[in-house]
């Protein structure tokens, strides 16, 4: 087995992201960010879908469901008023 160093930040960053996309190490999700770029003309999207993810997206599936969801108009009205807001806060 070869080892790989890299540097503070950048095993840092590889350590948040690993954890973020529920893998049990940085090597694992190294690993797999290599494999996925050495492997780029691939249509596989699996690694995609951690089981972090799959229960996010399940969860916006159920609150959909549910009812919890906004329209487009009432999208459309939030992001009116946040551009509104920060058009105040950011004068030209």
């Amino acid at each position: 087995m070869h080892q790989v160093n890299l540097a503070d930040h950048l095993y840092n960053e590889a350590k948040q992201r690993a954890t973020e996309a529920g893998f049990g190490s940085v090597d694992e999700f190294v690993a797999d960010v290599l494999n996925q770029e050495l492997h780029e003309d691939s249509e596989n999207l699996d690694h995609l879908f951690t089981p972090e993810r799959l229960a996010h997206i399940d969860k916006a599936a159920a609150q959909v469901d549910a009812g919890q969801f906004m329209t487009s108009e009432q999208a459309d009205a939030e992001l009116a008023k946040r551009r509104a807001e920060w058009i105040r806060k950011n004068p030209r």
